[in-house]
């Protein structure tokens, strides 16, 4: 569209004896018109996404009390009818299966239904099985949105078998977990003639290991590329998500590293292949785009945000904290102003040991600051698990 635009701009500019200057001026406003008409299509879409969203949770609120949805440590899944939940919580690693039925009878049925599904689906069937992602898809995405399939990767199939599972294998875990003894009922609120049963399975020990295993291969490559530490994006991803490929925060921000498509996302995609481009949700819930994206924006972090402040472990504080935060709040954090130029020659008079401590009594939010401590600690703990 833009090409065509400048091209008749361009013969326009010949038939009418246009100055240079003018051209210029012309080229200017037309592409100002192209980037709004852009961005105004993106929110459009966006606005489209959380109507759909937004419209699905109150059908969810016919049935159930607590219309719970996805979020940063949780993947909330519904059956089609709507009436059997799953909520797997990455972080207290936990499975809660929910179900409304008329009778025990039918309610053990659709409970060994949706823990076996849980426990053995991959993300691609998730993507193209769950009914929200289905109707987010039929939304019509404007020109020069980025969107992609999400590819196969095991959720919770390799934390709860030590091997690829069987039906045996599954039919053992689940009638191991779904007994009559352990189901709880309650009156359904929604519902008429019905009751909600649920059970609580508690996930392996180490599932937090296990599940960061599925990207070693992915985080090592990138982590390689944009010249950061491994611990450093293990501890990140753990932060933001718990390792849930599902990961949806209300800001919206999607998957492992919690990219915010308007944000992180066109940064990092430019920074990656030079053009400015927003992405979808699907195209961040694929675990290969948003690792690579999520190291990109560490790396526009640390060597072009944060590039003037020299001791490389101080350089590191201020990056993990601006990952939550922004680069902008670190600067504030040392001169109440948000610009580096000014910050940086503070930061540089201190200790890595003092900036931690001057990053943790003066960020502007209590977040950044316990996300600061978190990702730390949790650094150490990924370099013994990996030796790296």
């Amino acid at each position: 569209m833009l090409k065509h635009l400048l091209i008749a701009t361009s013969l326009s500019c010949l038939l009418l004896g246009q100055t240079l200057q003018e051209f210029k001026n012309q080229q200017t406003q037309d592409f100002k018109v192209y980037k709004k008409s852009q961005e105004d299509g993106f929110k459009s879409y966006q606005k489209e996404q959380e109507k759909a969203f937004n419209d699905y949770k109150k059908e969810l609120g016919k049935f159930w009390d607590n219309p719970e949805m996805s979020s940063k440590k949780t993947w909330v899944s519904y059956a089609k009818d709507k009436k059997t939940k799953t909520n797997v919580n990455f972080e207290k690693e936990t499975i809660v299966v929910q179900t409304i039925a008329s009778s025990k009878k039918e309610a053990m049925q659709k409970l060994q239904v949706a823990l076996a599904k849980a426990v053995t689906i991959d993300t691609k069937s998730v993507q193209e099985n769950d009914p929200l992602e289905k109707i987010i898809s039929k939304i019509k995405k404007p020109d020069g949105v980025v969107s992609s399939k999400v590819k196969a990767e095991p959720i919770l199939s390799t934390v709860v078998f030590n091997k690829p599972p069987t039906r045996d294998s599954v039919k053992k875990y689940v009638n191991k977990h779904i007994q009559d003894k352990k189901i709880q009922v309650k009156k359904s609120n929604k519902v008429k003639h019905s009751n909600v049963y649920s059970v609580s399975v508690k996930l392996p020990k180490n599932s937090m290991v296990k599940r960061s295993k599925i990207y070693y291969k992915e985080i090592k490559e990138n982590s390689k590329v944009q010249k950061l530490p491994m611990p450093l994006v293990f501890a990140i991803m753990h932060s933001e998500s718990n390792f849930n490929p599902r990961a949806r925060s209300h800001i919206p921000a999607f998957g492992l590293m919690q990219i915010v498509p308007k944000t992180a996302g066109i940064d990092s995609y430019n920074y990656l292949y030079k053009k400015k481009k927003l992405v979808t949700g699907s195209y961040l819930y694929n675990s290969t785009n948003n690792i690579k994206m999520g190291t990109a924006y560490l790396h526009i972090l640390y060597y072009r945000y944060l590039r003037k402040i020299k001791n490389p472990d101080s350089r590191l504080y201020c990056t993990i904290a601006a990952y939550n935060t922004g680069a902008g709040n670190i600067a504030y954090a040392f001169t109440k102003k948000y610009n580096m130029n000014k910050a940086a020659p503070l930061i540089n008079a201190m200790t890595p040991k003092q900036v931690y401590a001057k990053l943790m009594k003066d960020l502007r939010w209590d977040e950044p600051k316990h996300y600061l401590k978190k990702v730390s600690k949790r650094m150490s703990q990924y370099k013994k698990v990996y030796g790296i």
